[in-house]
């Protein structure tokens, strides 16, 4: 009978450490913070006020998914642009590694709608690239605005400086990969040398792309973000803060006052756990989010039974509405059809060089 493997050992141990820290959460950490039954008590008392406003906000937050890909996509069409984005965010959400399964999915279908490889890939691409642009930036904003409030900011500090730290070697690094086509030639050497290094330590890679990629995704991108560059930002922007909504109304829902948790407050938490829910410990960030958000908020001052309320309304409004859908448009994707004068889709194709954290 033959050994497991190293990565198959790798896989398991992850796996369950993910389940651990699942059940740590719901089944012991969060009942000694508040008791299920009083957060039932105020899920009860909630008016049809407060339920309608939270739907309408969970609405709001599924149809900005859309628009970053429409504006990185050309000729994708909004029904098309909810399906994949859909799709591939429950995929990230339940699937072991979902985050690469995901994007591979989104290629995949955008692909058999018969949309050209490079333009698929520079979509995945300036998506991932653009969210995690919005997701370094919040922290730095909501340092200024605890500042401005005069209140506690040494652990949000640190993560904004890490923040701005990172956004500046990427926005750097894009800008030389747009400005210059043998700079990026390197570039996209030198990440792939680094890449198949770090990918070495855990036994897979190596990567199929290098700097070839980048010249190419130079030539595609440059005149795209000339043009599109702002309405990208702004769709990016407006796709992320629809979800601090969703947590905010929730918070207001379950009496989580102004006087108890601020306006500046409430984002430093969230803008803080959004960065921690990008290390993939568990799927979709399950339980590390629920956590770290419900610490922040009492920590500034929320009650324990509105806050855990709060929260767990707010995370399920955020994924049970996105698995639906999902599985929805998985089952019915392919009633979309690509524009006929795109290139004929072969049985495979090259994956994108660039995958999201987020």
């Amino acid at each position: 009978m033959s050994r497991p493997s190293r990565s198959a050992l790798q896989r398991l141990g992850l796996g369950a450490l993910s389940i651990g820290i699942v059940v740590a959460t719901f089944a012991f950490v969060l009942p000694t913070i508040a008791d299920y039954r009083d957060v039932w008590a105020l899920v009860q008392d909630l008016s049809w006020e407060w339920i309608v406003l939270l739907c309408v906000a969970t609405l709001v937050n599924l149809l900005t998914f859309a628009p970053p890909w429409m504006i990185a996509l050309p000729g994708l069409s909004f029904g098309q642009a909810i399906t994949v984005t859909q799709v591939s965010t429950a995929l990230s959400i339940v699937v072991p590694g979902g985050l690469a399964a995901g994007v591979a999915t989104s290629y995949a279908m955008l692909r058999r709608w018969g949309f050209v490889s490079r333009d698929v890939a520079r979509a995945v691409t300036l998506t991932s690239l653009w969210n995690q642009f919005v997701n370094l930036s919040f922290p730095i904003v909501a340092l200024f605005l605890l500042n401005s409030e005069g209140g506690d900011t040494k652990l949000l500090g640190v993560v904004a400086f890490v923040g701005v730290a990172v956004l500046g070697v990427v926005v750097a690094g894009l800008a030389v990969v747009l400005v210059s086509k043998r700079l990026a030639g390197d570039i996209g050497d030198l990440a792939a040398r680094v890449s198949n290094w770090l990918l070495g330590k855990i036994r897979r890679g190596p990567v199929s792309w290098g700097g070839p990629s980048f010249e190419r995704f130079r030539l595609s991108a440059g005149d795209l973000l000339k043009r599109r560059w702002h309405v990208l930002t702004l769709a990016s922007l407006v796709g992320s803060l629809s979800v601090f909504a969703v947590l905010l109304v929730a918070l207001r829902a379950f009496d989580v006052t102004a006087a108890q948790v601020s306006l500046a407050e409430a984002f430093a938490a969230w803008s803080f756990v959004r960065i921690i829910g990008t290390i993939p410990i568990t799927p979709g960030g399950i339980g590390i989010i629920e956590v770290g958000l419900t610490s922040a908020l009492i920590g500034f001052g929320g009650s324990n039974a509105g806050v855990v309320a709060a929260v767990l309304v707010f995370r399920f409004l955020t994924i049970v509405p996105t698995l639906v859908v999902g599985l929805v448009s998985a089952a019915t994707w392919r009633r979309f059809r690509g524009p006929a004068e795109l290139e004929p889709v072969p049985a495979d194709g090259p994956l994108p060089p660039i995958t999201p954290s987020g």
